[in-house]
């Protein structure tokens, strides 16, 4: 199973870095939106209506992947205008880039937008969280049976005797239909899709020229905070809770004591640090989705739990 996930894991990385956004340089300069703190790309979707953003991305025409010219307009953005036909562009960044826009247009918000895409997303993916959070209660339901064979195995570290404690262990999970690897599954289908939204926002001027209350959607938090924009600490804040109260619930069914419970609790802290760290140089677009969909997990989490306790 080991096997299987770690090709699961490298496959999905190679689809990840195929067509992935291409940063707009002029040598080794990084052109960014100097408004915004963007980095700015060289593979756009479309073209730009902000005039100071097109006379930009203008100068540096000779950089771009596909001419500014033969770019189309955003409002008549379809999947198959431009010839990036790369696999994680076609099934992924342009239908969302195109879904994103639709929307937007459609309500005259693409921050709006944004977050009810993210929230319909994990809508369809209900299902497969539901038997997420069973699995996760199953877990705490196994947590006596567990210990006590954490104890009958205490010391021994031999061959026959860890082979003895795997069996029992793996018996246990067939017995409570638990799969290990399946609650790693929405972990899986959040990283593309996380990526995805943030090369749709990344790649479209349509996205990353929208505003939300006072925020630009391009703006990163921390060029935000330098414009003395401070909403955008309470964005920052939003995240780093949301993220926090979501992993939080991925570790409830563990068994503290156990070696997969410090190994999670290791990667909960370093996904704590690593996200508050991203989160100042994330676009407010992608920051939006985040908490949204974020907050929405913990909300559902919590309801499914109600009603699995109800049943018992």
């Amino acid at each position: 199973m080991k096997k299987k996930t770690k090709i699961f894991i490298i496959g999905l990385l190679l689809i990840l870095c195929t067509g992935c956004t291409q940063t707009l340089k002029d040598g080794k300069k990084v052109i960014t939106n100097e408004e915004t703190g963007q980095t700015l790309t060289s593979n756009i979707l479309c073209q730009p209506t902000d005039e100071q953003l097109y006379n930009t991305y203008s100068e540096y025409n000779d950089k771009l992947q596909v001419s500014l010219e033969d770019l189309p307009q955003c409002s008549t953005f379809t999947p198959n205008k431009l010839k990036y036909k790369s696999l994680w562009e076609s099934v992924f960044i342009k239908p969302l880039a195109f879904i994103i826009l639709k929307l937007g247009y459609l309500i005259k918000n693409m921050g709006v937008s944004v977050m009810i895409i993210g929230l319909i997303i994990r809508i369809i993916m209900m299902p497969i969280q539901i038997k997420t959070v069973k699995q996760s209660e199953n877990m705490k339901k196994i947590q006596p049976e567990m210990a006590r064979i954490e104890k009958k195995y205490a010391n021994k570290t031999d061959n026959e005797s860890l082979m003895a404690k795997s069996q029992e262990t793996m018996m246990l999970y067939k017995k409570y239909q638990i799969n290990p690897v399946s609650g790693c599954l929405m972990a899986f289908i959040q990283l593309p899709l996380f990526f995805a939204f943030l090369e749709a926002i990344n790649r479209v001027p349509a996205i990353f020229e929208g505003t939300f209350l006072t925020m630009n959607l391009g703006m990163t938090p921390a060029t935000g905070i330098a414009h003395h924009n401070y909403i955008y600490i309470i964005l920052i804040i939003l995240i780093i809770l949301t993220t926090f109260l979501s992993f939080k619930n991925s570790m409830a069914s563990q068994d503290q004591n156990s070696e997969m419970a410090q190994q999670m609790k290791f990667m909960f802290i370093f996904m704590i640090l690593m996200v508050s760290f991203a989160s100042l140089s994330l676009p407010t677009a992608i920051a939006l989705y985040w908490i949204v969909t974020n907050g929405f997990a913990v909300i559902q989490n919590f309801i499914i739990k109600k009603l699995i306790e109800k049943r018992i």
